[in-house]
């Protein structure tokens, strides 16, 4: 089967980051669904392992884990789907991604595909509203007040994927007022597309434009970009006994400013569940249920903001450039392994 993959981890500019190759497509097992991909979309995860981490001596690495599919065939003791059944999900770290034609996922962490969106539309979704669900719902429980915070969340990050479901979700689901950051006109204008009750620039210092709003100390903050850069301002901002949740990897955080207002600390990563086998790992299937619900009401939209076909080394190259810019708004997806 046709897949992308690549041996040596490092920087994207030399000829063999990312090439199409032939590989052998694989048999589900236990509860495994074979997928046949239709679309994936692309996520800052698939920028760090390909500059971070090599295939295993003789073998190929492939990436990608958001994808949207037919189900090909099922294994022995699959409950939830039947062949023939379009889903989406985000799959698991730990197991070959999705840039292939045919791909292995636990069904436990799928969901019913959207039946209102195209399989581009609903590819954009799954990695990033598992994220931004377990983090508003899961972590930092926004469901739960702070005593004399302001009702409110600032989304750091909030034009990114995991920002643009995470505002949303806020809006859909609570009567929590959201602010979120952007720093350019097209993105301060896609946050506010998205529902945002305000908008302030992460370019410049965030406690006083926060203030200024006159809403009072937000209870809660969801930092999903440059933590470590905003670190002190999140501390002069957030509400005492507030709670921060991060999902970066910043190389460091000093936790002693959050101490003198009771602050707790939240780390999300989607992964958790599958890769450790979780009691509770059905939650992520559950939840993509509940989001392709939300979507066919109209209630979320997709954050899909470029489609590139086919499926292919050259494209998915072109992905993986413009996320690393830093300048992407929204998802980029791929769809199609042939024109």
């Amino acid at each position: 089967m046709k897949a992308i993959g690549y041996r040596q981890a490092g920087p994207l500019d030399r000829d063999d980051a990312l090439v199409d190759i032939e590989i052998e497509q694989p048999v589900p097992e236990g509860r495994d669904l074979l997928v046949e991909v239709a679309a994936i979309s692309v996520n800052p995860v698939d920028t760090k392992i390909r500059r971070n981490v090599s295939a295993d001596s003789g073998h190929w690495k492939v990436l990608g884990w958001d994808a949207v599919g037919r189900v090909a065939a099922a294994g022995p003791d699959v409950t939830r789907f039947k062949p023939g059944d379009t889903v989406f999900y985000a799959g698991a770290l730990d197991r070959p991604g999705a840039n292939s034609e045919f791909h292995l996922v636990d069904e436990r962490i799928v969901g019913h595909k959207p039946a209102s969106l195209t399989d581009a539309q609903a590819a954009a979704l799954p990695l990033t509203a598992i994220t931004a669900w377990e983090m508003l719902f899961d972590r930092i429980d926004i469901r739960r007040p702070v005593p004399g915070a302001a009702n409110a969340v600032l989304i750091i990050g909030g034009a990114g994927g995991v920002g643009s479901i995470a505002i949303q979700l806020v809006k859909a689901l609570t009567d929590l007022t959201v602010i979120a950051t952007a720093s350019r006109p097209e993105t301060r204008a896609w946050v506010e597309s998205l529902g945002s009750d305000h908008v302030v620039d992460h370019s410049r210092p965030l406690a006083a434009q926060v203030a200024a709003l006159g809403i009072g100390q937000p209870a809660f903050v969801f930092s999903t970009t440059a933590t470590d850069r905003h670190e002190a301002q999140i501390a002069e901002m957030i509400a005492p006994q507030g709670r921060l949740g991060l999902i970066d990897d910043p190389e460091a955080i000093d936790v002693k400013l959050f101490k003198r207002k009771s602050v707790s600390i939240h780390w999300e990563f989607m992964y958790t569940r599958s890769m450790f086998g979780t009691q509770d790992i059905g939650e992520q299937g559950r939840l993509l249920d509940e989001v392709a619900r939300l979507l066919d009401a109209g209630r979320l939209r997709t954050t899909l903001t470029e489609t590139l076909r086919p499926i292919n080394a050259a494209n998915l190259k072109k992905a993986h450039a413009l996320l690393e810019s830093g300048r992407a708004r929204g998802k980029i997806v791929l769809e199609g392994f042939r024109d």
